[in-house]
């Protein structure tokens, strides 16, 4: 019978776990870090993100209600008022996305019609349900571990790349305002997801069922890449 790991034990192998499948890796990500996608592969890459991140808030909302202690429903909230911004109108991530599609050459009403289109791919729609599961039925360790520590925790590692090619290309600090807020904010919010796993993984059955919650979610991302990159892929070759 396995034993409950140490907090210390724990923390490394819930983030050895987002490793395997890390987004930097996805040779989408390789060629987006090294400047090699043009602003139209930007724009469908948005178009996916924004159908996958669009739904965030609402989840988030379905977890914070699930959470029994006060101090993570604020920690949670926190991280919820951040993707809505009630007091700052246009300021809401997926707003924020949209203002980068624009960039990237996208109307408002491609990104916002994409699914009527019929433009979603099945590997979006599967990484947005496997959100909505996370965060309204699976236990709540590998809820915090699969949303928080998997996702959030790869994008202050990830981000800054992608930032450092879009300014050689042209793109504005103001239309790279999406990735800013996410550099900024999503290493504490990361930090917060692995005290949270270790709150609710009190037994050794739930603290590996967080780790295979992370290495779940880092596959579901990859795969989600592996759809854009085929698209464009397919595209080019057409």
């Amino acid at each position: 019978m396995a034993n409950l790991m140490d907090r210390s034990t724990f923390f490394a192998a819930l983030e050895a776990a987002r490793q395997p499948q890390h987004g930097g890796g996805h040779p989408f990500s390789r060629a987006w870090a090294a400047g090699e996608l043009t602003r139209a592969q930007l724009g469908a890459w948005a178009v996916q993100h924004f159908y996958y991140i669009d739904a965030v808030p609402q989840q988030f909302a379905a977890l914070f209600a699930r959470l029994p202690d006060l101090d993570a429903r604020q920690h949670l909230l926190e991280n919820l008022l951040g993707e809505e911004m009630p007091n700052a109108p246009g300021k809401r991530h997926p707003d924020l996305l949209r203002k980068f599609a624009r960039a990237c050459g996208v109307t408002d009403a491609e990104i916002l019609g994409a699914e009527d289109a019929g433009a979603v791919l099945p590997t979006t729609r599967a990484m947005r349900a496997w959100i909505w599961e996370l965060s309204g039925i699976r236990p709540l360790a590998e809820a915090c571990a699969g949303i928080m520590v998997a996702l959030e925790g790869q994008l202050p590692t990830l981000y800054p790349k992608y930032v450092d090619a879009m300014r050689r290309m042209g793109y504005s600090e103001d239309d790279l305002e999406f990735f800013h807020v996410h550099i900024e904010g999503d290493t504490g919010h990361a930090h917060i997801g692995l005290e949270l796993t270790n709150r609710y993984a009190t037994t050794p059955e739930l603290q590996q069922r967080a780790v295979s919650a992370v290495r779940a979610s880092a596959a579901m991302r990859y795969s989600m890449l592996d759809g854009i990159h085929a698209r464009l892929e397919v595209r080019n070759a057409a």
